[in-house]
């Protein structure tokens, strides 16, 4: 018989503080950085955003849309025997223990389930769905907790206004299990590491301390022009493998960094603003957790319905990029 992997549960959190341009403008502009809400949206299409407070870490955002997907999925947290955790904000400095078994801990997930977490920044939840997605194919798990989870807020320069009013915090995360029936129709991820620095945190810990800038650098224009190219050549790397033509994709959900981007992506593609699935505006950047956000938001509001087409893709700091193509 042949193993397919499916979605079978969806669920996401934001944290309870919404921060409007308005409200991030006064606070920039005492410290005499200007900005407004004009500004903001002409660039970016972003309203507002949410930040978590000080003493919430990115694994306790996942537990709340891990939980919510096990729901959906009627599974118990023991039924898991996979977390795949998309981050790069991670709960500890260094990166461990990963906060994917931070997560497993705070589930209360006792089985022995592996746990790890991937690092592709904004493409990381494409690049974690393809590797459930193969882990399920091969036999070795049948029911994979995959998340994405960030808080960004706590690596932003509130001094450089052309990056700290793109980002904020949140989390999404899905429950992907072994099928008779086609879920994941066709995956496809790719890197080039000599555009690394046009999106990075440049620091590193050396003796116990940051050295360098421990602050998110982008440089916008770069990023812009990279994502546009690579984003749609990717889509139709993925249609071409599944053998799906672009008018067959009923949803295009792409990584919610900017809505010129996104409308960008779209427009190649030839698929209607109407088909977008749009969560930036509300949510602002939230990097691996961007896109299973919006997922949740399209499923729970009934837009996306069982045996749609969905296509999801992001880029992200790598330079990374990848898309998926998955029948709900």
């Amino acid at each position: 018989m042949t193993l397919y992997s499916k979605i079978v549960g969806t669920g996401s959190y934001l944290p309870p503080k919404r921060v409007t341009n308005d409200e991030l403008a006064k606070q920039l502009a005492e410290k005499g950085i200007e900005t407004s809400d004009e500004w903001i949206v002409s660039r970016s299409g972003i309203s507002a955003r949410h930040y978590a407070e000080s003493d919430v870490l990115s694994s306790d955002l996942a537990i709340e849309a891990a939980q919510r997907a096990l729901e959906m999925a009627k599974l118990q947290p023991d039924d898991i025997d996979l977390i795949i955790m998309a981050t790069s904000t991670p709960d500890h400095l260094g990166g461990f223990p990963s906060t994917a078994c931070v997560v497993q801990r705070k589930l209360g997930i006792t089985n022995g389930a592996a746990a790890m977490d991937v690092q592709a920044v904004c493409s990381g939840f494409v690049y974690a769905m393809s590797v459930a997605d193969s882990f399920i194919k091969s036999g070795a798990h049948k029911n994979v907790l995959v998340i994405g989870a960030e808080v960004f807020s706590r690596i932003l320069n509130f001094e450089d206004r052309t990056t700290c009013v793109l980002f904020g915090d949140g989390a999404g995360a899905i429950v992907m299990t072994a099928s008779k029936e086609p879920g994941i129709l066709a995956s496809k991820l790719h890197a080039d590491g000599s555009h690394g620095h046009i999106l990075c945190v440049p620091g590193n810990v050396n003796d116990g301390a940051v050295a360098g800038n421990a602050y998110l650098y982008m440089d916008g224009p770069a990023v812009f022009k990279l994502a546009v190219s690579v984003l749609d050549k990717v889509a139709r790397e993925v249609l071409a493998i599944a053998q799906v033509d672009a008018k067959e994709v009923d949803w295009l959900i792409p990584h919610q960094a900017n809505i010129r981007i996104m409308q960008g992506t779209a427009k190649k593609l030839g698929l209607p603003l109407e088909k977008m699935v749009v969560t930036v505006d509300e949510h602002g950047n939230t990097s691996a957790a961007s896109i299973p956000l919006a997922l949740d938001q399209a499923v729970r509001d009934g837009r996306v319905k069982p045996g749609h087409n969905v296509m999801m893709e992001g880029v992200g700091g790598g330079f990374t990029w990848g898309a998926v193509l998955v029948r709900m």
